[in-house]
Order: structure tokens, then C-alpha cells, then sequence
């Protein structure tokens, strides 16, 4: 795997960081709501920070990650990036960071790319566990944090694997949050779903808006709607 990867208006270097670009986070910062106050927790290289710094030129970001490999590298990217002077690299989990600036500051957008695997084999590098695993990072303390640090009018999103959301939204039911928007993902025509965005309010809504979509046709092609929605970052 290189260790760059090439954007449009900016690259991603991640030599440094466990978890490397992958589909999940570009999809995330491609479709997630902005804001002028954006959190970004768990941001591994900064992909999701940079993504939406390009999407929303007025918006400030929060760049939050555990590790300190991964916030040396998404400083790196952000320092190369033409946003360097709108987003903030901190090294902190997000529990601490909840508790320590509940009630002082707020944020109308949060976005994570949260760990994902739960009660599965363990891979060897501490970085990339660190990433993948929810020993780090509950579904409820993502929500309890999330819930403490979003705005009234805010909204949470994020991208788990599809099996994994009935819990999660139900974790985010238990916190005040409630689910707005969802995006149902097949890799390819005729296969099983395989992720699924999920956007959160403070507010019930009347109604959910739910898609289902596909990334690829059968015969390996983008399908039109992931070229639309990544049109803005991939160069080919």
C-alpha cells in the first residue's frame, strides 16, 4: 500500500497511522452535514478533517485521536493541506475531552469513523487495534460523549457495518439521540449491505430519510451515485 494518497486539493501521507485511507472514511466526510463547529473524533490521518474543511470553507474542525502517531500524521497532512489555519489537531480520547469542556464548548457538526469490531480476533499492531476495535471506544461512550459535546441543533454522523445498526442506534436512543437520516451501502449490484451512514439529531424527526445505494455495478463500474458523491476528491 503507498504511503500517499492523492486528493484533489489535498494528500493524505500515512506512513505513521494504524489505519490507513480507506473507503469508509471518504464515503463519511463525503455525505456527512456540516457546520460551522466541526468535531472530528478519532480522525487517524485527518481524512475526514480535511474532507470537511474542503466541503464547508468557513467551517473550524477539531481533529481528536487517542494516539499519538495519529495525530503526528494528521498534523502533517493538515500543515501540507490548504486548511492548515482552520483545523486543530489534539491528542485526548474522547471521554476526557467530553467531560473536560462539557457545558464550555459546543459543536453543530460531529463526525467518526468509530472502531467497529467488536468481540473479534485482535490485529497484532496497537495503532491499527486501536483503530478497529471498540475496546478503546464503546458504542455508549461514543454516545454519551457525543451527547454532551453536540449543539441542539447539531447532528452526529457516522459509517458502521451494516449488521451493527440496530445497536447502535438503539445505544443512541439511551443518549438522546435519535436517527434522522441513514444511507444503506452495497459494494456491488446484488450483494448483501455492506455499510451504513447514519446521521443523529437531538430532535426527533418527523420522518427518516432512508437510500439505499450501491458503489459498484456487477460489471466493476462507479455507479452514478458514488461518482457524484466523491466527485469533488478523487482525481480519477
Amino acid at each position: 500500500m503507498s504511503n500517499q494518497f492523492d486528493f484533489k486539493q489535498f494528500s493524505i501521507r500515512q506512513d505513521l497511522c494504524g489505519m490507513k485511507v480507506g473507503t469508509d472514511g471518504v464515503l463519511l466526510g463525503a455525505w456527512a452535514s456540516g457546520g460551522q463547529n466541526i468535531l472530528d473524533i478519532g480522525t487517524g490521518t485527518g481524512l475526514i478533517a480535511l474532507m470537511m474543511a474542503q466541503r464547508y470553507p468557513t467551517a473550524y474542525i477539531t481533529a481528536l485521536d487517542i494516539e499519538s502517531k495519529a495525530c503526528l500524521q494528521a498534523q502533517i497532512n493538515t500543515d501540507l493541506s490548504p486548511f492548515s489555519s482552520r483545523i486543530e489537531v489534539i491528542q485526548d480520547s474522547i471521554q476526557h475531552f467530553s467531560a473536560a469542556h462539557q457545558g464550555l464548548k459546543s459543536y453543530n457538526c460531529i463526525v467518526s469513523n468509530p472502531p467497529f469490531f467488536v468481540n473479534s480476533l485482535k490485529s497484532k499492531g496497537n495503532e491499527r487495534t486501536l483503530a478497529r476495535h471498540t475496546d478503546s471506544l464503546s458504542y455508549s461512550e461514543l454516545f454519551r460523549s457525543v451527547s454532551l459535546l453536540l449543539s441542539k441543533n447539531g447532528m452526529f454522523s457516522t459509517i458502521i457495518p451494516a449488521e451493527y445498526v440496530e445497536q447502535f442506534i438503539s445505544e443512541g436512543y439511551i443518549f438522546g439521540l435519535f436517527l434522522t437520516r441513514r444511507c444503506f451501502i452495497r459494494t456491488v449490484e446484488g450483494k448483501p449491505f455492506k455499510r451504513c451512514l447514519l446521521a443523529f439529531e437531538k430532535q426527533k424527526p418527523s420522518q427518516i430519510e432512508t437510500l439505499e445505494v450501491c458503489m459498484q455495478t456487477s460489471k466493476g463500474a462507479k455507479t452514478q451515485w458514488y461518482t457524484t458523491l466523491t466527485s469533488d476528491f478523487y482525481i480519477k
